[in-house]
């Protein structure tokens, strides 16, 4: 099958989905997350996003899981609650590498400015002690983007397949983000539903975000395995 069939079935499957759940929710509105499951793959979707060439509707701006080490306890409501950040607008990019994407982004295009300690070390006290700035000022300096980080992804609508495996490389969720990713992505590929010219993503310092048209870099250059869609649908009629 060619791609561009494979994406064309790959939506169809995502809309029943969407039909399933009642459609897609913001992180703003999830309540806490209760109707979240302990385990899963999300898809957020982006306003203005749209898909051209496999269809009418939303297009897909990243893909992820999480738990995918040995032995991991995190959950899907853990790891979707790292990416919205707090309610009060606050939240950690070094906890959340799409957080860190889209920070970045939004001083690239001019939405906030710059912030030398965004991204640096793993921790805010690393970055301070790398940057011989006090830990205070970092935080102060980097609260504004990591507010604004916190704004722009709750209002992205999100969809969720509940995957209850275990954690570990094996996972089943690993190979359908993997996959998922590997189909969507338009990194050094003939373009299928990219990016609009004014998708923040394009104005990401990172060009496999902006090659891809994802907040994603894992998996952007690798090569699906279609007989993925086959299990996608299982998993979504089980539901």
């Amino acid at each position: 099958m060619s791609r561009l069939a494979d994406l064309t079935r790959f939506y169809a499957l995502v809309d029943r989905l969407r039909a399933r759940q009642g459609g897609p929710c913001t992180l703003t509105n999830m309540r806490s997350f209760r109707d979240c499951p302990p385990r899963g793959v999300y898809f957020f979707f982006e306003t203005g996003e749209d898909r051209r060439e496999s269809g009418g509707g939303p297009r897909i701006v990243r893909v992820g899981t999480h738990a995918l080490t040995d032995g991991s306890r995190s959950t899907l409501r853990q790891r979707l609650a790292q990416h919205r950040g707090r309610v009060s607008g606050g939240g950690n990019h070094r906890g959340s590498i799409f957080r860190l994407l889209v920070g970045q982004a939004l001083m690239a295009r001019g939405d906030q400015p710059p912030c030398k300690s965004w991204g640096v070390k793993g921790d805010l006290s690393k970055a301070s002690a790398a940057l011989g700035i006090e830990r205070a000022a970092l935080a102060g300096a980097e609260a504004p983007v990591e507010h604004a980080v916190s704004s722009y992804i709750a209002a992205m609508p999100c969809l969720w397949l509940e995957i209850d495996d275990n954690p570990g490389p094996g996972s089943l969720r690993g190979a359908i983000e993997r996959d998922a990713i590997a189909l969507l992505s338009n990194y050094c590929r003939a373009p299928l539903d990219a990016g609009s010219p004014l998708w923040l993503g394009q104005f990401s310092d990172r060009p496999l975000v902006s090659g891809s048209g994802l907040w994603n870099q894992r998996h952007v250059e690798e090569t699906r395995d279609a007989t993925f869609l086959d299990v996608f649908e299982r998993l979504i009629d089980q539901k």
